[in-house]
């Protein structure tokens, strides 16, 4: 059986999805409900019903022990945490505590149990400032925030317990994630929301016209605007599982960027969204925000050499998808609110 933590969030569901495509049906999703959504379980568990859901929380043990006691578990796809870098900043206390303590919990269960094989859903942000682009895997890893600190630590801590007790990970480092389910079964759904392209998408949205704030327009870029790597959604699942098939054959631990290698500017994006959704979309330009790079994109040749890993969507496939399931999103906090 393989565990994937917070499966009811944005990528873990998704990935949900695409083992159960690649034929993995047995699955336990443990999510503590606290940023994921019980309807997107309900989702996952319409498309194949040997989706097996626990509720629990990292931070209690006791929580986690219950699942390994209680079930077979060969493998752990590990998505867990929280994910806000404003919020990582104002409280600190919450990302180490969750996403550090909490991941060791899981580790030192897995190891009680005997459980040596786990995916980690890290990020670009353990980078920092880049010192050069595209970002490889050797790049300096000097993050700049208590998020990407704390996705650090846990890659240290994995590495540390590789060494001493055998037990094998891979890390992923992604980049901007974009999209949503082809067939708009799930998507992003977070409160609040942050990332650019369903911010943009709810500005559109919204009948208070309400504007959508660009921050920056004198970057040293092709037009004045921060250049980041889009990874759609469906890509960045498969890659899990590539690396889930990778670390069954080779037992090895490694890390892997996954990116698309090409970076796209805030206003390319809203000129894409724009094409998609048909209509003009109110824009502020407004003054930069502190610690933005002008550009992050990754350098993804070893994901795609080792695993044999390729983006196979563009730009406009993710803003096309993310829209679907942004108005299907919207019919769906309308029917609550008005029940």
């Amino acid at each position: 059986m393989i565990l994937v933590t917070g499966g009811a969030g944005y990528i873990g569901s998704h990935t949900v999805i695409n083992f159960l495509n690649n034929g993995i049906k047995d699955i336990l999703i443990f999510d503590s409900l606290e940023t994921g959504h019980i309807e997107t379980i309900k989702e996952l568990q319409k498309i194949s019903s040997s989706v097996k859901f626990v509720q629990g929380n990292l931070r209690n043990a006791d929580d986690i022990d219950t699942v390994f006691a209680n079930n077979k578990i060969d493998a752990v796809i590990h998505f867990a945490a929280f994910a806000l870098v404003g919020e990582s900043v104002t409280n600190p206390r919450k990302y180490y505590d969750n996403n550090v303590a909490g991941t060791l919990n899981l580790l030192n269960t897995m190891l009680n149990y005997n459980c040596k094989k786990i995916v980690f859903s890290s990020t670009c942000a353990t980078y920092g400032e880049p010192e050069y682009t595209p970002i490889d895997e050797e790049h300096p890893q000097a993050p700049i925030n208590p998020y990407g600190a704390s996705k650090l630590m846990v890659e240290r801590i994995m590495k540390d317990y590789d060494t001493a007790y055998g037990l094998k990970s891979i890390k992923l480092r992604y980049f901007n994630v974009a999209g949503a389910d082809t067939a708009t079964r799930i998507g992003e759904w977070h409160e609040p929301e942050t990332h650019v392209i369903p911010t943009i998408l709810k500005s559109a949205l919204s009948e208070t016209g309400t504007s959508f704030k660009i921050f920056g327009s004198d970057y040293e870029t092709i037009d004045g605007t921060c250049i980041r790597d889009y990874v759609n959604i469906e890509d960045l699942a498969e890659a899990h599982f590539l690396a889930y098939s990778y670390l069954n054959k080779e037992n090895s631990s490694d890390v892997f960027n996954v990116g698309t290698e090409h970076g796209d500017s805030v206003k390319k994006v809203f000129e894409v969204c724009e094409k998609v959704i048909g209509k003009e979309i109110p824009v502020e330009m407004v003054s930069r925000r502190a610690g933005d790079p002008a550009k992050l994109y990754a350098n993804a040749d070893k994901i795609k050499n080792t695993l044999g890993w390729t983006p196979k969507h563009t730009l406009q496939d993710s803003i096309s998808s993310a829209y679907a399931w942004e108005k299907k999103l919207n019919a769906m906090l309308d029917t609550t609110l008005i029940s």
